[in-house]
């Protein structure tokens, strides 16, 4: 898969995706990097700890957060996408399900959408992909937990995405899927949805894995959210195990090191 200027080897190599959020509210990091240079600085030390992607969002997706408007969301992020394709050199994601966040930024430098609705949120953001020509991750989420049988369901309910974005002329080549951790799922759920990552991957399309420091690792552990990453580095290290070709993380350094070693041990 092509991403901006970089090539990704997405059957034989398994990538970092650092976490940038530019929003006063989410459940980790929330207000840390509301400044441009703030934003700039921790992108930038994310790329020297060995990420390979940055995923920009604006809005928080955290349980009880509040909604804002698009040109809120804008506000937020096209600034920081503006200048970090000015100064990095690595791909830049969007994480938004509003196809005029999606669009904007696109615009201003943006490589890859990642979308939380799997294209379901917003009826025109699959047009916006496809007219871009660009990738895009597409989550597993839902508006309740009534599943009849669990992972074929969340299969299922990606299908219904993955055509969506074919219909709307998105190339099967440019898309990714992710079991949606956190989102629409209670505490087994999202371990379960970990363990079985390989049954996703077999769907034919690459796999992120998005468990970084959120409520799954914190409920395993009886950890706060500040003290939840060699969890969220065995989450990472099951998900490699299981096909994931990008892990979503906030702690680069700590995660690129245990997926080399991992990777290294895998290949002997």
């Amino acid at each position: 898969m092509r991403v901006g200027s970089k090539e990704f080897d997405l059957d034989n190599k398994c990538y970092i995706m650092g976490i940038l959020n530019v929003t006063p509210d989410s459940f980790s990091d929330g207000g840390k990097w509301d400044t441009i240079d703030k934003s700039l600085r921790h992108a930038q030390s994310m790329v020297e700890q060995g990420a390979d992607i940055i995923d920009v969002g604006g809005e928080s997706s955290r349980p009880g957060h509040e909604k804002i408007t698009v040109n809120e969301e804008l506000d937020r992020v096209l600034p920081v996408i503006e200048e970090m394709k000015k100064r990095i050199d690595i791909p830049i994601s969007v994480d938004t399900c509003k196809s005029g966040v999606a669009k904007a930024a696109l615009r201003v430098g943006a490589d890859m959408v990642n979308d939380i609705w799997g294209l379901k949120n917003d009826e025109e953001m699959a047009g916006v992909i496809s007219e871009a020509g660009v990738p895009c991750c597409l989550m597993h989420n839902r508006d309740n937990m009534d599943y009849s049988d669990f992972i074929s369901d969340l299969i299922e309910d990606l299908h219904l995405s993955i055509n969506l974005a074919r219909n709307a002329g998105i190339s099967k080549d440019n898309i990714i899927l992710d079991p949606g951790i956190g989102f629409a799922k209670t505490h087994e759920m999202n371990l379960e949805a970990i363990n079985r990552l390989d049954e996703i991957r077999k769907m034919g399309y690459p796999v992120l894995l998005g468990a970084s420091r959120k409520r799954v690792v914190g409920l395993t552990l009886d950890l706060p959210v500040n003290e939840r990453v060699e969890g969220s580095i065995a989450a990472a290290i099951i998900g490699l195990v299981r096909g994931s070709a990008m892990i979503r993380v906030h702690d680069v350094k700590e995660t690129f090191r245990a997926i080399k070693m991992a990777e290294t041990i895998l290949k002997v």
